[in-house]
């Protein structure tokens, strides 16, 4: 990816977290299964609230949302490094939505880490560690439920 000033990175990134938040959307209408239909909900939310951090950032007036933010390390237990691209379909099981997100979360993590090593101020590279962070979380937390409804499962 090439950028020519950080307008261009900021508005990249927002047509990515848009785009994930229309997806995961989009596919939850598709969901009968009311808790997989709530849990795409909850990402599409997630992705909304990357959006709007980030006009904020595009705005000059991030300072203030990032500042009471708390930064720390968020384990990486690499469980996607490990699994194909999953492509989606209407009433895939829940281990591969899982896996499916899982995927999308490690994408977007490494999109925000190649932002953050680009990042040209103070308040970008901040901006761009707490999506990091959040992003790691996401996948973190996707990876937990992956494995532990595989124990479950009895794998």
């Amino acid at each position: 990816m090439q950028f020519n000033n950080l307008d261009e990175i900021i508005d990249f990134a927002i047509d990515k977290e848009k785009e994930a938040a229309e997806f995961y959307f989009k596919v939850s209408t598709q969901e009968q299964f009311s808790g997989k239909r709530q849990m795409l909900e909850e990402f599409s939310a997630e992705e909304r609230k990357h959006q709007r951090l980030l006009e904020d950032l595009k705005a000059g007036k991030v300072s203030a949302r990032i500042d009471d933010y708390k930064f720390k390390w968020i384990t990486d237990i690499k469980r996607s490094d490990f699994v194909d691209d999953v492509e989606y379909h209407p009433g895939m099981s829940y281990p591969e939505l899982l896996l499916f997100a899982m995927k999308r979360e490690e994408k977007a993590l490494k999109l925000y880490n190649e932002m953050l090593t680009n990042a040209q101020t103070e308040d970008q590279k901040k901006v761009f560690k707490m999506l990091c962070q959040e992003e790691a979380k996401h996948k973190l937390t996707l990876e937990t439920m992956y494995d532990d409804h595989m124990a479950a499962q009895g794998d």
